[in-house]
């Protein structure tokens, strides 16, 4: 066992970076940053339901509009696209990198959401993020898939975004 010098969290032997918060276990080694647990129940985050077509067409985009960013994100998702943060010391990389919108101090984690291409539909499926991924307002459960729908809100952590089809 590799005891971390930074919590004391016990390691299993072999691994570069400590599984509880992140911190080298190697000298000199960069550590990871990790994502920053929110205060819950903040009631300026509410969002309301929505009830645009859930019909995505083959040659349609997401416009992504994030709250207080001027220009949005165009997103042509494949099979399965992850939205999350870079980290520049972790080996996981988003498709979808929310870092320029302040996604750390947000609460976003480096993997924190995917949005899955079916044939005529898209699901959004939380991948188990620290703060959560609410859709209009309702915490997803884990790896449990949600429909998404033209004028949807998506909470990722505290980062606030409206996703249009076009």
């Amino acid at each position: 066992m590799n005891v971390c010098p930074y919590c004391a969290h016990k390691n299993r032997v072999g691994f570069l970076f400590c599984e509880e918060c992140g911190q080298s276990l190697v000298n000199n080694a960069p550590a990871t940053l990790p994502t920053r647990q929110l205060e819950t129940g903040s009631s300026e985050l509410a969002a309301k339901a929505t009830w645009g077509t859930a019909r995505f067409g083959q040659e349609s985009a997401i416009i992504m509009h994030v709250r207080d960013a001027s220009d949005p994100i165009v997103i042509h998702p494949s099979k399965k696209t992850v939205l999350g943060r870079l980290d520049a010391s972790s080996s996981q990389k988003p498709d979808i990198d929310l870092t320029p919108f302040g996604a750390l101090e947000k609460g976003v984690s480096r993997i924190h959401a995917v949005i899955a291409r079916s044939e005529d539909t898209l699901t959004l499926v939380d991948m188990g993020s620290v703060n959560g991924t609410h859709l209009n307002g309702q915490r997803l459960i884990p790896d449990q898939p949600r429909v998404l729908r033209d004028g949807d809100e998506i909470r990722f952590g505290k980062l606030v975004a409206h996703i249009y089809f076009k």
